[in-house]
């Protein structure tokens, strides 16, 4: 599967896209990379002179690298779920950050399936920066459910 159709499937739309690519995807994982760009109205209070990418934007591309986009490549892979009008939702998160992450800083994620079982996708996640520090992992786990059988 080509990596711009799973991000073409991805729920979201700027500004609230958090992947500009993949650089690899499989059954077991996916990584990919997003840089925060520093027009981002968050970074004008986040914090006053001196801006920070909040830690629930770090969870959240986070989530949507490594969980949603490997959601979409397993559920076409497998032909569990109708993948035309897919939902996802987060089910929980467990995240340890480490260092900032600065207006236009390009980061990557690095995630590893720990299972995929009854619509359930749980994932170990790791961001890390271009200097290649760990800027926060945990875990993030998800739902995934086609509209059409609700």
């Amino acid at each position: 599967m080509e990596y711009q159709t799973i991000i073409a499937q991805l729920p979201y739309t700027p500004p609230f896209l958090f992947v500009d690519g993949l650089t690899a995807v499989d059954l077991n994982g996916v990584s990919g990379f997003y840089t925060f760009k520093k027009e981002a109205d968050f970074y004008r209070g986040h914090f006053k002179d001196n801006p920070i990418t909040p830690g629930v934007l770090l969870t959240e591309c986070c989530a949507q690298i490594g969980l949603v986009c490997l959601g979409i490549y397993l559920v076409t892979s497998s032909n569990t779920l109708s993948n035309e009008a897919l939902q996802i939702a987060l089910t929980s998160s467990e995240m340890e950050y480490y260092l900032p992450v600065y207006p236009d800083e390009k980061v990557y994620v690095t995630s590893e399936k720990i299972y995929f079982r009854f619509h359930k996708l749980k994932c170990k996640v790791k961001m890390h920066n271009a200097a290649g520090k760990l800027v926060c992992k945990g875990t993030i786990a998800g739902m995934l459910k086609s509209k059409t059988n609700e």
